[in-house]
Parts: C-alpha cells; sequence; structure tokens
C-alpha cells in the first residue's frame, strides 16, 4: 500500500508540472499575439467665446527704517480699501479678497539691513466689468498692478460641448479616411479619451506699473478695461482596429 501511495503522489506531481508548462506555453502564446492594424490618432476641436471674468488686483509699496511701522502703514492702507470695496461687492459680480501681504529687508552697500520695504495687494474678481473697473479707481493709495481676464464656468459649458462634438467629429473623419487609404472598408474604436485643453485666464498688459494708469487719469475715474476671447478646445485620442 505505501508503494502504491508513492507512485500516486509521483503521477499526481508530473501531472501538476505538466499543467504547469501548458500555461505557461499558453501565456507565451498569448503575449506573442500582438493586435494587427491597430491606429493610434488624435483630434481637437475649438470654439472661441468672450472672456466675461474680470480679475484685478491693486497694490501699494511702504518704505521705512522699522519693519513695524511698514507694516502698520500697509495695515491701515489695506484695511481700509478693503472697507471700501467691499460697500460695492456683490455675489459673483465683484468678490473682494486679500492677496499677498510681504514685508522684507532692503540692505545696503555693505550687505546690512538699511531699512524695510513692504507690498499689499488687494483682489478684485467678478463678471461685472463696470462695477470692478469703477472700484478700483475710487480705492484710495492704491494702484493697479495686474489685469486678468477669464471664462467663468457657466460660459464655458455653453460651448464645450461643442467644442466636444466637432473634435469627435474630427476624429472619425480622420479614422475613416486613413482606413479608407490603407485599404480598409471601415474600423472600430479600442481606446478613446477625451480632454479639456481650455486656457482659464489670459494676462492684460497692465503689469507692476499699472500705478501709472491710474495716476493719469481723474480721480475716482473707472480703469480702462477690455476683454478678449477665449478658446475653449477640447480633444480626443486613442486607438481604433481597421477592418
Amino acid at each position: 500500500m505505501a508503494g502504491f501511495a508513492v507512485k500516486t503522489v509521483a503521477a499526481m506531481g508530473l501531472l501538476a508540472c505538466a499543467g504547469a508548462v501548458l500555461a505557461q506555453n499558453g501565456n507565451a502564446s498569448q503575449a506573442s499575439a500582438v493586435p494587427q492594424n491597430v491606429l493610434q490618432l488624435s483630434a481637437s476641436g475649438a470654439v472661441e467665446v468672450q472672456q466675461d471674468v474680470l480679475v484685478m488686483q491693486l497694490s501699494t509699496t511702504k518704505e521705512g527704517n522699522d519693519a513695524a511701522s511698514v507694516q502698520q502703514q500697509l495695515k491701515q492702507i489695506m484695511d481700509a480699501a478693503l472697507a471700501q470695496a467691499k460697500r460695492d461687492a456683490k455675489p459673483q459680480q465683484m468678490e473682494v479678497r486679500s492677496g499677498d501681504f510681504t514685508l522684507y529687508p532692503r540692505n545696503n552697500k555693505d550687505g546690512k539691513i538699511a531699512g524695510w520695504q513692504g507690498r499689499a495687494v488687494l483682489i478684485l474678481e467678478g463678471k461685472d466689468f463696470s462695477r470692478i473697473t469703477t472700484t478700483a479707481g475710487a480705492v484710495q493709495n492704491m494702484t493697479v498692478s495686474s489685469v486678468s481676464f477669464g471664462l467663468s464656468r457657466e460660459a464655458r459649458e455653453k460651448v464645450e460641448g461643442e467644442a466636444q462634438a466637432k473634435a469627435i467629429a474630427a476624429f472619425k473623419e480622420r479614422a475613416t479616411s486613413i482606413a479608407k487609404d490603407f485599404g480598409f472598408s471601415s474600423y472600430t474604436l479600442r481606446e478613446i479619451q477625451v480632454n479639456d485643453n481650455s486656457n482659464v485666464l489670459m494676462p492684460y498688459a497692465a503689469r507692476a506699473n499699472g500705478g501709472m494708469m491710474k495716476s493719469s487719469m481723474a480721480a475716482d475715474s473707472p480703469v480702462p478695461v477690455e476683454a478678449g476671447k477665449a478658446r475653449v478646445e477640447v480633444s480626443v485620442s486613442g486607438s481604433v482596429q481597421l477592418r
């Protein structure tokens, strides 16, 4: 009986080894089966739309021998500017918030601290361009340092579907054309990726010298701005099986 048990175990071991070899051979054959007549391609679709969001930054700088006094001067200006701007604030139309508040030493030629300089930023953002520019012109002791235009989520969603439809149509047209050029009658989709390639904000040419823009105008007059167009672009990429 003991001899029979040993023979049985040995036979089972041989069967297991044979099964493993067959499995390995099967996996190897599957790995070597590379898909044929697969085409990788991409296409895009774009729609231009008027920018409807304005982001305006106002700033002020102060210098002094004492860091605490410079900080206090900046704080007083910011507190007054925030209070003044918030009186005209309205949800989505004009949001008001503080930006950077920096304080750093000013060194002399010997590398020693000779004084302090600080900068504070106020940000106005929203869809009501008139409200924002009028407020920016009225804020005291701060000048325009940066202007950017963007696209709201609502405006983007209105045209995103149109851009996507254009991208898909271009992808299908290109796949059909290439398939025919290679002598195939049709194709089937294997995998597809859809991506939004749109830009969010476009800077306006009102750099750090924005104070010159404001100081050349009458007090309380609106800061002149003009929005451009945003490009909403959707790309489609993937692979197709030529048939």
